[in-house]
């Protein structure tokens, strides 16, 4: 089996604590040679001060490429703008443009008034700089603010031909997700890369809550066989056995680049990865 480029996402810490969380993440994984690792943005733009504070420290201190998340939501387009300039003056050459979520549960996305009204107008906005790679979302499971999978394949076009280069996918359960995704993304005209996002399940209940917040299909099974690991108390190793199982699954379906959405955990990432093939590549820097 070929062994995978794998990334890794991050969120930025909001105290002490989870700074230190941070920081050792990153020791265990940065050591693994991601082709970039990623910084969220909180919903409503709420983490945007932090993420800039964590991309910088990364990109000056861990020796990895950053994609700093970047949204519409809650700002005019010149101080979104001002923003990306602060990126590029820290070196940071790439950026995940995303429309983003509206803070806590205020229902659908309002744009700013003199803000972006979507993520393909913050991609042109971007793209005319010059001065980024740009990553955009897609989703293989429809986005709930979408009708079904080809409504966001279209969008996902728009997106494309805007300016971005390459898609991060929502998690999922099921290879075969994905899998229709990309040969519909295919069909559509879609060339640029897509990568698929994969969500080591750490915790089923809390994972499970959070993709029917988002629209991620839940397969039954998964269900039960986390009832029964539960009763067993092997819910870890029945996560790293699946993890793995869907990446192997990926991989002998074409896909060569994987990004794991950490939740600053390192520990499942670090175990797929070393089943995988992805083990220590380079010295890990110190922090400044």
């Amino acid at each position: 089996m070929t062994t995978p480029n794998v990334s890794f996402e991050f969120f930025p810490p909001k105290g002490l604590e989870g700074s230190f969380k941070l920081w050792d993440t990153l020791g265990v994984l940065a050591p693994l040679a991601p082709s970039f690792v990623s910084v969220t943005y909180g919903a409503g733009g709420t983490t945007r001060t932090l993420t800039h504070e964590a991309v910088k420290t990364i990109n000056a201190n861990f020796g990895v490429d950053v994609a700093a998340h970047l949204t519409c939501v809650d700002a005019t387009r010149s101080e979104t703008l001002e923003i990306a300039d602060s990126y590029a003056a820290a070196g940071v050459t790439q950026i995940v443009a995303l429309r983003g979520d509206p803070a806590g549960n205020s229902g659908r996305f309002v744009p700013h008034p003199d803000g972006f009204a979507s993520s393909v107008e913050l991609i042109e906005a971007l793209a005319k700089t010059g001065k980024f790679e740009l990553r955009v979302g897609a989703y293989p499971d429809p986005h709930p603010d979408a009708p079904d999978m080809a409504a966001c394949v279209d969008f996902l076009k728009r997106k494309i031909d805007a300016g971005a280069s390459s898609a991060i996918t929502q998690f999922f359960f099921e290879a075969d997700t994905f899998f229709r995704f990309r040969d519909a993304c295919a069909d559509a005209g879609i060339t640029a890369p897509i990568i698929p996002g994969i969500l080591p399940i750490g915790n089923w209940i809390r994972i499970r809550r959070f993709a029917e917040s988002c629209g991620a299909v839940i397969p039954q099974w998964l269900d039960e066989a986390y009832a029964t690991a539960a009763r067993d108390d092997r819910e870890d190793l029945l996560s790293t056995v699946l993890c793995t199982e869907l990446c192997s699954n990926l991989i002998k379906g074409g896909v060569n680049d994987l990004h794991f959405y950490t939740l600053n955990t390192p520990d499942l990432t670090r175990q797929v990865c070393a089943a995988l093939g992805v083990t220590p590549r380079v010295a890990l820097a110190q922090v400044a």
